[in-house]
């Protein structure tokens, strides 16, 4: 019998595979308002999110927390608003001009924001078509939304982050281990047969198809899983 892989260890929920949450600022999301008015008060920066964090107060004490554009600092207005186009604001992308950078977008109207929330990255508004808009993602692909859908203008702090090498492993474990993910993290052809159904052998290979079922036990579950095809497309 072997041993158990990581994927069923995973699974049980023990306190090494989970995310320590209660570390995290909260969500961070647009609220439903289509109209508000605040200064910026904090930028604090969260363990899960790459891009520091803006603190946005109104006047009648009401507190957002959004993701920080490049640029912004202490003092500064930010806007909920339909017609107002400068950094740091948040539109609907239906009314952002051509050639804007944009981030945080949100794929259905309301949803908060989903795309393009990493330092760094951003989008940019391609065109408008009626009631949609198409923008292109960081990957280049073009993707049409609703034009109701709300962004923020400019480009997420804290974009020369991978610049600085972690240069040990234990600041990569700990990176890592903020994220509730596993590091270092052990290919299974590189371990024993007992460890893994793709360990042993006379070299690192996985010595059987790496296609398995979509019913297959959690011991055998590794690999391609109810892979429809495999291998290079012709």
């Amino acid at each position: 019998m072997g041993k158990r892989i990581l994927s069923q260890r995973r699974g049980r929920g023990t306190s090494k595979f989970k995310i320590p949450s209660h570390r995290f600022l909260g969500e961070i999301k647009y609220p439903y308002d289509r109209e508000f008015e605040g200064t910026v008060t904090e930028i604090k920066r969260d363990a899960i999110h790459s891009a520091p964090i803006m603190v946005v107060r109104s006047d009648e004490g009401r507190s957002i927390m959004l993701l920080a554009p490049e640029g912004i600092k202490v003092g500064d207005t930010v806007k909920i608003t339909e017609n107002e186009v400068a950094v740091g604001n948040v539109l609907p992308i239906g009314k952002i001009p051509e050639g804007y950078p944009v981030y945080n977008i949100e794929m259905e109207p309301g949803d908060g924001g989903k795309l393009v929330r990493a330092a760094g990255s951003h989008a940019t508004v391609v065109s408008h078509h009626g009631d949609k808009t198409v923008i292109q993602l960081p990957s280049g692909t073009f993707k049409t939304l609703s034009s109701l859908c709300r962004a923020t203008i400019g480009i997420p702090a804290g974009g020369g982050r991978g610049e600085k090498p972690f240069v040990k492993a234990g600041k990569k474990y700990h990176f890592a281990r903020a994220r509730g993910k596993v590091y270092p993290l052990v290919r299974g052809v590189a371990m024993n047969p007992v460890s893994h159904p793709h360990g042993g052998g006379s070299h690192q290979h996985v010595g059987r198809p790496s296609t398995v079922s979509k019913n297959a036990p959690p011991g055998r579950k590794v690999g391609c899983i109810g892979a429809r095809r495999t291998g290079r497309r012709k």
